[in-house]
């Protein structure tokens, strides 16, 4: 059994069409589905996909940077995660698929890719996609 390091918390109310609140205040968004006429009238509101992919990016750049620091290689690196909501086709309902799109300067291309897929080894969202989801690794 795992430690425990901390756990988040946020509550949704009314879905894609509400909002999502944290406990101490830091996430306090209304949400709503893109093209809707709800997204129209709040075009600062956010969804699902797009807070999976704050979460995937910051992670993941974390995790980028923690392989590169082992590695004892210094890089400035982005993450940018492009997250689609799907249709699927086996049972009618919807599924996601990301791609990692990884900006990396100050170690030749190959190494950095050689970090990206060590990362994507290590990162608790990609451990926790894998085999669920179809996740993309792209070098910009």
């Amino acid at each position: 059994m795992s430690n425990t390091l901390f756990t988040a918390e946020v509550t949704a109310l009314g879905g894609r069409e509400g909002r999502v609140q944290s406990p101490n205040g830091a996430i306090n968004l209304e949400t709503a589905m893109p093209g809707t006429p709800r997204a129209s009238k709040l075009p600062e509101s956010t969804n699902p996909e797009q807070l999976f992919a704050a979460g995937y990016a910051a992670c993941f750049d974390s995790a980028l940077q923690f392989i590169a620091r082992k590695e004892r290689v210094k890089i400035e690196s982005e993450v940018t995660a492009h997250v689609s909501l799907l249709k699927d086709e086996a049972d009618e309902g919807f599924k996601l698929a990301v791609k990692l799109t990884v900006k990396a300067a100050g170690a030749e291309k190959e190494v950095v890719e050689n970090l990206v897929h060590q990362a994507h080894q290590f990162c608790p969202y990609s451990k926790a996609t894998r085999g669920n989801i179809d996740v993309t690794l792209e070098m910009a």
